[in-house]
């Protein structure tokens, strides 16, 4: 009778208490429901929505659909599990846990909303005070709170009345949607929304679930492991080969011993600059000015947001100039060992090795050994990312950073609250010549790294600059399209400071040429990612930067068509030293890059991959293949994308880059790049 009775009991628990819980996991779904309203109505007033409203919600309800199924799984397992403790223990507990995930989901809304790419792993990458430094300076978002605690306390009242209520009282109904969503679970439905060419990324992005996003990202950081590479199959050509269903042919690349030096190669590169330059009787200063967050999408002629850097554009046409150039990164953490290494990213950026850096062939290396005096100037604190050790590793003779601005003269960018990134420009090209006010006949090497066009995108006298950004965009010197004009005014914030920017590389030259070695100098200008605050168009907009090569040694300007990227500028750097300076350049090397093109037309002979943020490496450029996760696109005019439904190329391009993921892999756990040989020669 015990027995029996117990057993009824047992059951009629677990009934009422999936009848509880369905009334919960409505109370959830509605709160996913809400908050998916909310953030498409907050997108569209606040950007532009160039694809269909009705289409963005019924996409983004499926990854809704999706991210309730996974967390309502695990979340009736728990209840059912606390029921033996007590029915009010089990939906205190349930309550608490989706509060804290809506809690979590508003936050992710709110970073999106902010930066406009979504949050995923790269969170765990950064050190405690990188985040600090970032939190800094996005500032406390009082209206975000605000939303926070009204969206909470609405959600108790509506998890209290449905409870109350019960609107659910049959167990069936709750035992079905607890089964359909472990099917969605189980057979991984998210694979299955089809991919889709959208007219930019900010909706493509507007689609995601935030917390699903973060979630996938989290897992595969910690817990994913990629499958092993069958570099027999068919698909796979090793990095480089014959373009498939290209005319183009992707530069190939012999590695010497890739199971102990994954990325160890003789140096083949040319020397393609050389024909462009008159020789100096003396090797020539190089100085690299690198423009944080400079992306072609606002600077250049054929700019679509329109060219708000009027000094640069000109310079361009008196340069060598290449306007379909890509950066490695998508932040900051990718531009110096890209650019001044051609180095693997490791699991986090090369920089994130820290003291485990391995060993490797640097331009500042090659030019220090050559007699240069090698020197690096930023704004910030070079601890940031790591930048310092990465520099002082190469064996840099000079940091001058944020702690290192001594003297009178100096501004910073305003503060949030009592954050500030450092100096502004104006100010790091006066340190820069206040150190420099001396001129020797030591050639030198200088690396600048601006600050002014990042986030929170506050400079100082900005109301002078807004005036500027928006006579310069209505004038006709601009040739501005309505749509464009209109771009100045719905990112006012982030352009005036590219307007302050580009005053400020003006003036940096116009004092740079009162100088005696400006003649006997070669600038080279790029961006270290294009802004990712202002919405993009495409996968590769992240990516696309200018590059920009100025002298007064140069024969001629001239403008290429062809891409590369910044892994390809330490090899050819090296070759042109190399071969008309005489400067010892490594005949076996670890670099990536294979050089950068000089064929006028369009085209691509590169193969690389692409990464976005510290913990997402998922494109990978082929020729004329972007592979961005498991969607192939193809590269056009302009560096515009089209979805391919080439599979073979897709199995083809991805092997490529699974063997790359490989042997970047191997860095991570501690390979080297040189063996001690040829480190020592």
């Amino acid at each position: 009778m015990n027995e029996s009775t117990e057993k009824i009991n047992f059951f009629d628990l677990q009934k009422s208490g999936l009848n509880q819980f369905g009334n919960i996991a409505i109370g959830w779904f509605l709160t996913i429901f809400i908050i998916r309203f909310i953030e498409l109505s907050y997108g569209s007033a606040t950007q532009n929505i160039n694809d269909s409203l009705i289409f963005l919600w019924t996409r983004g309800f499926l990854y809704d659909l999706v991210y309730f199924s996974k967390s309502i799984v695990f979340l009736g397992l728990l209840h059912q599990a606390l029921l033996f403790l007590s029915t009010k223990v089990a939906k205190i507990v349930i309550w608490v846990i989706i509060s804290s995930l809506t809690l979590l989901h508003l936050s992710l809304m709110q970073y999106f909303m902010t930066a406009l790419v979504p949050l995923g792993a790269d969170l765990y990458s950064y050190s405690i005070n990188d985040i600090k430094q970032t939190v800094g300076a996005a500032g406390v978002p009082v209206l975000g709170i605000i939303g926070m605690i009204v969206t909470i306390t609405l959600q108790f009242f509506l998890f209290h009345i449905l409870i109350k209520k019960a609107p659910i009282q049959r167990f069936i109904i709750p035992l079905a949607i607890w089964g359909i969503a472990f099917s969605i679970y189980y057979f991984d439905i998210e694979l299955q929304i089809p991919s889709h060419q959208f007219n930019n990324e900010f909706d493509n992005y507007l689609t995601y679930n935030k917390s699903l996003y973060f979630s996938n990202s989290s897992y595969d950081y910690f817990v994913a492991t990629d499958n092993e590479i069958d570099i027999y199959a068919d698909s796979y050509l090793g990095i480089g080969g014959a373009l498939l269903g290209g005319d183009n042919e992707i530069l190939k690349v012999n590695y010497l011993n890739e199971n102990t030096y994954p990325f160890l190669r003789i140096d083949s590169t040319q020397d393609v600059l050389g024909n462009f330059f008159n020789k100096s009787p003396n090797k020539p200063n190089i100085v690299f000015l690198l423009v944080e967050g400079l992306g072609r999408a606002f600077t250049g002629e054929g700019a679509y947001l329109g060219n708000y850097t009027p000094f640069v554009d000109s310079l361009s046409q008196k340069s060598l100039y290449w306007n379909n150039f890509l950066s490695e990164g998508g932040r900051t953490f990718a531009v110096l060992p890209s650019i001044l290494g051609s180095l693997p990213f490791g699991k986090s950026g090369f920089n994130d090795l820290g003291n485990n850096m391995p060993v490797n062939n640097s331009l500042i290396g090659i030019l220090k050994r050559a007699g240069y005096h090698t020197a690096f100037y930023y704004g910030g604190d070079s601890k940031f990312d790591n930048m310092k050790l990465f520099l002082q590793k190469q064996g840099i003779d000079q940091v001058n950073d944020e702690p290192t601005f001594v003297g009178s003269g100096y501004l910073k960018l305003p503060k949030i609250g009592s954050f500030t990134w450092g100096y502004d420009d104006k100010s790091l090209f006066k340190r820069y010549f206040d150190v420099n006010a001396t001129e020797t006949t030591k050639p030198s090497f200088q690396v600048i790294l601006t600050v002014s066009t990042h986030s929170p995108f506050l400079i100082n006298n900005q109301s002078v600059y807004t005036q500027k950004l928006l006579q310069y965009s209505q004038s006709p010197k601009a040739r501005m399209t309505a749509s464009q004009q209109q771009n100045a005014k719905d990112y006012t914030q982030m352009l005036s400071t590219v307007i302050y920017t580009d005053e400020a590389i003006r003036e940096f030259f116009e004092q740079y040429k009162k100088r005696k070695d400006f003649a006997n100098t070669i600038f080279i200008i790029t961006g270290d990612h294009r802004m990712p605050e202002i919405p993009m168009s495409t996968k590769i907009d992240r990516f696309h930067v200018p590059l920009i090569i100025y002298s007064p040694l140069l024969k001629r300007p001239v403008k290429f068509e062809s891409i590369s990227t910044h892994f390809d500028i330490t090899p050819t750097i090296a070759a042109f030293m190399s071969k008309n300076y005489g400067v010892a350049k490594p005949q076996v090397t670890n670099w990536i890059g294979t050089g950068i093109d000089t064929v006028r037309q369009f085209r691509n002979i590169h193969s690389y991959p692409l990464m976005m943020t510290k913990a997402q490496m998922i494109d990978f450029i082929y020729g004329d293949y972007v592979l961005n996760g498991t969607d192939l696109y193809q590269l056009g005019a302009n560096m515009s994308m089209t979805l391919s439904p080439e599979k073979d190329a897709q199995s083809a391009v991805k092997a490529n880059f699974d063997i790359f993921k490989q042997k970047n892999e191997k860095i991570q756990k501690g390979s080297k790049l040189l063996p001690d040989s040829v480190r020592l020669k």
